[in-house]
C-alpha cells in the first residue's frame, strides 16, 4: 500500500509539484483506475493526494458524489513518482475507512493546487 515508505522530506516552502497529468481507465460501472504522475513529490503521500484528486473529480463527471480506495502504489523511478490507484466511485457515502466525498475533495485540491481530471 502506498504511504508507507516516502522520498526525502522537501521543506514546504521549496515544495514545486509537477504534475504530469492523470490517466483514468473505468474497469467496470463503479471501478475505475486511476494513473498519476509527477515531479517534485516530497513522497508517496504526494502522489496519493494527486491520484485522490483524480478519482474525486471523476467521481462527479460520472454524476457520483463519493468514492472510496481500494489500493494505491506508488513508486519513483528517475525522479518521476507514478501512482496507481483504484477505487469504488457510488452516489451515496460507501462502507470503508478511505472514503471520499467528491465534492468536498475537489475544493480541498483546488485550495491546494492540486489538479483533478
Amino acid at each position: 500500500m502506498g504511504g508507507c515508505a516516502g522520498g526525502a522530506e522537501v521543506s514546504k516552502g521549496s515544495f514545486k509539484p509537477d504534475y504530469l497529468g492523470i490517466d483514468t481507465v473505468l474497469l467496470d460501472g463503479s471501478l475505475v483506475n486511476i494513473r498519476v504522475a509527477m515531479k517534485g513529490a516530497r513522497g508517496d503521500k504526494d502522489v496519493i493526494a494527486y491520484a485522490r484528486c483524480g478519482a474525486a473529480q471523476y467521481a462527479l463527471i460520472r454524476g457520483f458524489g463519493f468514492a472510496r480506495n481500494v489500493r494505491t502504489t506508488v513508486a519513483e523511478r528517475g525522479g518521476i513518482w507514478r501512482g496507481d490507484a483504484v477505487y469504488t466511485i457510488s452516489p451515496a457515502l460507501p462502507k470503508g475507512v478511505d472514503t471520499i466525498d467528491a465534492e468536498v475533495t475537489v475544493s480541498d485540491c483546488g485550495a491546494q493546487g492540486i489538479p483533478t481530471v
